[in-house]
């Protein structure tokens, strides 16, 4: 910790907090932030030379694990050719190519830079072909932090947002909705006073910013139904679960197309990037076929393409989300079970390749389930594995991530770890 707290205190005198994302200030459990020097594998090392199990995976995209010897020489390869050009390249037409062949509600994909980036033009887009401007979203799922999402519930389940964040004009934060994610009454009851006027609804198909909470048995279908009934678009933000849950993603799992699904993390292998992709009679709206603008200077960077592509061809390996799965359930109930050994209520929702604990002894659906659970005995179980060498997320409200190369060692050294630290909380 002695070069970590050096570099933070000299992080604070030239970055706003320290940090460049708010989360990794450790704000949420009352603690300086780690600074780390290296990876392999499931493994991080911090700037003392630390060891630690993953379960951040740098916040999804490391599948793989960290530092893949196959995306490393891709990479390598990319770099010998150049950097950025700016203009076109190969690998950007391959990568939009594979996420059409793969993805059935896609067929034409716009590359960016970031998932915030995606969700941005996704909303542009959709209000731009349907000439509305409402927007529905659901209370904790995070889209980024562009102006039309920063936006919390108004002071009525039907009025429309506030801004959650200063410098968000309230103008631009009353064209949005912000409801109750499950909840099919509340938006049923939204289209009913605003759907004329509604031109999308964005969701997380599986929420993983309000920690790992799943759709109901008929949520889902309620978007695609409400959409299609009074001509919204429906939007799956998948930056989170594309090619993460399932090769198809979840609207895969869930045999629910989208009209338009954003993409992040995974389909850069770990680098920066964003996809937005839809049909093509929603994509041809945008510049320069048609009149929604979007651009971006390193747009389908080279490197990134080159990354993505390589981490998702091993992703089409035989038994691939079978394994991560079985890795998945194996842990998730080891740690449940060590959990009820010392009768510390937990609640862990996963999905394959991801999970949250939470200190809860109901089952949780929604944010406002989120937000009763016991945070200051999740501040200790992080505290505690953090002290055995192991680094999951500094926030009670966000996913733990298991890639590909959390072997069994990994799964019996973290629950020898939970048994302890669940008998000290």
């Amino acid at each position: 910790m002695l070069k970590s707290k050096a570099l933070f205190e000299q992080a604070k005198r030239y970055i706003p907090g320290g940090v460049n994302s708010p989360v990794r200030a450790f704000n949420g459990v009352g603690k300086e932030p780690l600074f780390f020097a290296s990876a392999k594998g499931p493994y991080l090392f911090d700037e003392d030379n630390q060891r630690y199990i993953d379960y951040v995976g740098s916040w999804g995209p490391m599948i793989l694990g960290h530092q893949d010897e196959t995306v490393l020489q891709s990479i390598q390869n990319a770099l010998e050719k150049g950097i950025s050009f700016g203009a076109p390249t190969k690998a950007e037409v391959t990568l939009a190519e594979f996420i059409c062949e793969h993805i059935p509600s896609i067929e034409k994909v716009r590359m960016v830079n970031s998932g915030t980036e995606a969700t941005m033009t996704a909303l542009r887009l959709a209000r731009g072909f349907t000439e509305k401007d409402l927007i529905v979203k659901f209370e904790g799922c995070y889209h980024g932090h562009s102006d039309s999402l920063l936006v919390k519930a108004g002071s009525g389940a039907l009025t429309l947002g506030q801004p959650s964040s200063k410098g968000v004009p309230t103008d631009i934060a009353k064209h949005t909705l912000n409801l109750e994610f499950n909840n099919s009454d509340s938006v049923y009851a939204a289209f009913a006073e605003h759907g004329d006027n509604i031109a999308a609804v964005i969701v997380e198909p599986i929420a993983g910013n309000m920690g790992c909470v799943l759709p109901n048995a008929t949520f889902l279908q309620t978007l695609r139904q409400v959409c299609d009934s009074f001509g919204a678009l429906l939007i799956f933000d998948e930056v989170i679960t594309g090619f993460r849950v399932a090769f198809g993603g979840a609207q895969h799992l869930y045999q629910i197309k989208p009209d338009i699904t954003t993409f992040g993390k995974i389909i850069g292998g770990g680098l920066p990037v964003g996809a937005l992709g839809a049909k093509a009679s929603i994509m041809d709206h945008l510049a320069p076929l048609g009149p929604v603008y979007q651009a971006g200077t390193l747009s389908g960077n080279p490197i990134a393409m080159a990354a993505g592509l390589a981490t998702l061809n091993k992703l089409k390996t035989p038994l691939f989300y079978e394994n991560l799965q079985q890795k998945t359930h194996t842990l998730v109930m080891a740690l449940q079970k060590v959990a009820a050994k010392h009768r510390i209520p937990v609640q862990i929702n996963w999905a394959t390749g991801m999970f949250t604990i939470f200190f809860n002894d109901q089952k949780v659906n929604c944010f406002g389930e989120v937000m009763q659970s016991d945070i200051d005995m999740f501040k200790r179980f992080f505290h505690g594995m953090l002290a055995h060498g192991f680094y999951f997320a500094p926030s009670a409200f966000e996913s733990a991530f298991v890639s590909i190369a959390h072997d069994q060692a990994c799964i019996d050294a973290t629950i020898d770890a939970a048994d302890k630290v669940f008998a000290s909380l």
